[in-house]
C-alpha cells in the first residue's frame, strides 16, 4: 500500500493495527541450550574435559595416595610360652651339637689309642714269632667272624693244643708265640690275639683242635 492510500485511509478513521506483542525470552531454555553436551565442549572448558578422561580421579587434598602395600600395624609381643618354648630348642639344639662333638672327639681318640697300642705291639713280637717255613699242618681256628689258619709243624700243633703256644694277627699275617708273649700282646692290645687255647675247655670249644678234623686246604672260606 502506498503512502498515499495510508494517508487517506487515516483521514477517514481507520486505526493502524496493532503490531503483534514480542513475547520474552525464556531465560532456563537459554541457559540450557547454551550448556555444552557431551563431547561438545567448548575448548576452554578444562575441568570437563578431566572430568571425561576416565581413571583421571582428583586427589583429595591432606590424604596420601593409596600405594597399594598392606600396612603393617605393630608386631604383637611373644607370650612367656613362645619365649620357653624357643629357649628349649635352642637348649636341645645346643646339647645335640656337644653330643655330636663329644662323639667324634671319642672317635678319634679311640683311634689314636689304637694306633699307638699297635705300634707297642710291633715293638714287642718283633723277631719273636715261631712260625715255621717248613711248616705243613694247617690249624685252622675262628677270628673275626671267619675260619682263618696258620701252618704249624706235628710238635708245634700239640703244644698249641695245650695251650703252651698261641696265635697273633699282626698287619694281616698270623704270628705263633709262645703263651707268655700272647699274655702281654693281650695286654698291650687285646684285639690282636688271634687263637689262645684254654686246655681245660672241652673239645666241643674248639673243634678245629683235633687234627683228625681239619680242613681240607682247598676249600675257600
Amino acid at each position: 500500500m502506498s503512502d498515499t492510500l495510508r494517508d487517506q485511509l487515516l483521514g477517514l478513521g481507520f486505526k493502524p493495527a496493532p503490531k503483534p506483542e514480542r513475547k520474552p525470552e525464556n531465560k532456563s531454555n537459554t541457559r540450557r541450550d547454551n550448556r555444552p553436551q557431551g563431547r561438545h565442549a567448548q575448548p576452554g572448558n578444562t575441568s570437563g574435559q578431566a572430568a571425561a578422561k576416565p581413571g583421571n580421579r582428583p586427589q583429595h587434598a591432606g590424604k596420601p595416595a593409596h600405594t597399594g602395600k598392606p600396612s603393617h600395624g605393630p608386631r604383637k609381643p611373644r607370650s612367656q610360652e613362645d619365649i620357653d618354648l624357643a629357649k628349649a630348642y635352642a637348649i636341645r639344639a645346643q646339647k645335640e651339637k656337644d653330643e655330636r662333638l663329644e662323639a667324634e672327639r671319642l672317635k678319634q681318640e679311640e683311634a689314636r689309642l689304637r694306633r699307638e697300642a699297635r705300634a707297642k705291639l710291633d715293638e714287642l713280637v718283633k723277631d719273636k714269632g715261631l712260625n715255621d717255613p717248613n711248616a705243613d699242618i694247617a690249624r685252622h681256628f675262628e677270628y673275626g667272624g671267619k675260619i682263618k689258619r696258620i701252618y704249624v709243624t706235628a710238635e708245634q700243633l700239640k703244644g698249641l693244643n695245650a695251650g703252651e703256644l698261641g696265635v697273633l694277627q699282626q698287619n694281616g699275617r698270623y704270628l705263633l708265640v709262645t703263651a707268655a708273649l700272647l699274655a702281654e700282646a693281650e695286654a698291650v692290645f687285646a684285639p690282636s690275639v688271634a687263637l689262645k687255647v684254654d686246655p681245660n675247655a672241652p673239645v666241643e670249644a674248639d673243634p678245629y683242635a683235633d687234627p683228625q678234623f681239619q680242613v681240607p686246604d682247598d676249600l675257600v672260606w
